[in-house]
């Protein structure tokens, strides 16, 4: 079975979490808790115990244990990506909105540039090479897969893969 985990980008910190539990309420608000493990761990400077990550809020409980992100429907969105299932040649998690080169069997070795998306109408997640290349399944054709960045951290890789 797959591990289901998620990461979170926040623009106003510039910094990616990684989010060990997500919640919605009933009236949309979604919670998510930052997981206290993350190697790349961030602990924002604020004045009081609240404070926003790009229209999110951030905020430790009491015992100062526990890390939490919520967004608020009607506030810009901060980025939840989901992680693949799948690691890189090196080991790395893959997660929505990664940028990966990687070859395929198909292509003489070629090595190709992509974002990886979650691609509803198949409901499986796949390489994107831009809307007018279209995108690669990640199927037993691709080889030597490698993050490379991801679309918030290294926006100019970006331009190489679409």
């Amino acid at each position: 079975m797959r591990e289901i985990k998620f990461r979170a980008w926040s623009n106003k910190y510039q910094h990616m979490f990684r989010v060990s539990e997500i919640s919605q309420d009933r009236s949309g608000y979604t919670h998510g808790i930052v997981d206290a493990e993350f190697k790349n761990e961030f602990e924002p400077e604020f004045d009081s115990p609240f404070a926003w990550i790009g229209r999110v809020d951030f905020k430790k409980s009491s015992d100062g244990r526990v890390a939490a992100l919520g967004q608020n429907p009607d506030d810009e969105p901060f980025y939840l990506m989901q992680y693949t299932g799948l690691k890189d040649k090196n080991g790395r998690d893959i997660y929505e909105g990664d940028v990966v080169k990687f070859k395929s069997a198909y292509c003489e070795n070629k090595i190709i540039k992509a974002v990886v998306k979650f691609k509803d109408s198949l409901g499986s997640f796949v390489f994107n090479m831009g809307d007018d290349q279209g995108f690669w399944r990640m199927d037993a054709s691709i080889r030597e897969i490698e993050v490379i960045g991801n679309i918030y951290e290294n926006p100019e890789l970006l331009e190489a893969a679409e």
